[in-house]
């Protein structure tokens, strides 16, 4: 056992401190990003937030939206290969690159991706192919032999691998074939792994410190988890992070795909984790007898079109840039100075 006592910040723990800016309106930040990837041949030219690959946010009609605004979205690994073949032969290849398609590391899940690949090469042979692989614990040997396994079976595929939390494995997976690392542990709106194992880094000194590892290799790092407001994106852009990935800030619109019901006068909608109950019981039919839920179920406010959300959302990124003097959002880490707070807001009205 050893202690490690150096400060670790989340991001309800600092704020950026704002500098003196030439900008004359938020309207001339420019958040427009473009990549170009260790391994994979495909860039990425867009918006880089992107929506998480959870059953409600990564869903199609989300896609479409987002997409459309030329942000970015990991589809959940439940869609049937017709559906999905049916939106990849839908879609122009510049919003293709916007797209991951996500998988897990099980037989069934590698049998799904070639019977994918394989429908989808015969109506678009040079459609691009992101691949976002998602486990919770990205620390497995088992993990980083299937991510070994498919850089070889698809060595053209832009490839997003995670979650890890720690330089050093951010730098094996980048040199294990992975351009795109998502990093997070335990920092979801309904995750409880910090809660069921005991397990997790605080978000903001995670991103810090794998984006230093990923950067120093020539690779890429996607936040996953932990933002609850606009501000944390812009705080996770100003520590490092290339990509940031939602989850509860997109849930409980008109593109989830879910039931909005009525609750003591008020409209919601369901939102859960995918490693709670409901989601195995869903997809797997019970939970496991040799693991224990690691996510819970909330009823969400319902918000309408996500147009609203996205509109607030890249508002509050612009705002952010314009606050340092950042003109891109490639500028808003080069120009971030974090304060650490003890109080973020006015507590006063909740």
């Amino acid at each position: 056992m050893r202690i490690e006592e150096e400060l670790k910040l989340d991001f309800k723990d600092v704020l950026i401190r704002p500098k003196r800016s030439t900008l004359k309106s938020r309207a001339e930040v420019d958040l427009v990003r473009e990549y170009r990837f260790r391994h994979s041949p495909h860039g990425f030219r867009g918006v880089p937030v992107i929506a998480a690959n959870m059953d409600s946010v990564g869903t199609l009609p989300m896609a479409r939206a987002l997409t459309a605004q030329g942000m970015g979205i990991a589809l959940h690994k439940h869609h049937s290969v017709p559906a999905l073949v049916d939106f990849f032969r839908e879609l122009s290849e510049e919003r293709l690159r916007l797209v991951y398609y996500s998988l897990g590391i099980l037989k069934a899940d590698q049998e799904k991706l070639v019977a994918f690949v394989q429908r989808l090469g015969k109506h678009r042979p040079d459609a691009p192919l992101n691949l976002c692989i998602d486990v919770a614990n990205g620390y497995s040997q088992t993990f980083l032999d299937f991510v070994r396994r498919t850089r070889a079976a698809y060595p053209k595929a832009t490839i997003m691998a995670g979650n890890v939390v720690t330089g050093e494995m951010v730098e094996e997976l980048i040199l294990s074939g992975v351009d795109v690392v998502k990093v997070g542990i335990g920092g979801g709106s309904v995750c409880t792994t910090r809660r069921v194992a005991g397990v997790g880094y605080p978000q903001l000194s995670a991103v810090i410190e794998c984006a230093d590892a990923a950067h120093g290799l020539g690779g890429h790092i996607c936040s996953d988890g932990g933002c609850q407001f606009p501000g944390d994106v812009a705080k996770a852009f100003g520590g490092g992070a290339d990509m940031v990935m939602l989850g509860g800030m997109l849930a409980g619109h008109d593109e989830s795909e879910g039931v909005v019901r009525t609750l003591r006068g008020k409209k919601s909608m369901h939102f859960y984790g995918m490693s709670s109950r409901e989601a195995m019981q869903k997809h797997s039919g019970a939970v496991a007898e040799y693991r224990a839920s690691e996510g819970k179920s909330v009823e969400v406010p319902y918000r309408g079109p996500v147009a609203g959300t996205v509109q607030e959302l890249l508002g509050g990124l612009r705002s952010a840039c314009t606050y340092v003097g950042a003109k891109t959002l490639k500028e808003l880490s080069k120009r971030t100075t974090f304060v650490r707070v003890s109080q973020q807001v006015n507590p006063m009205f909740g």
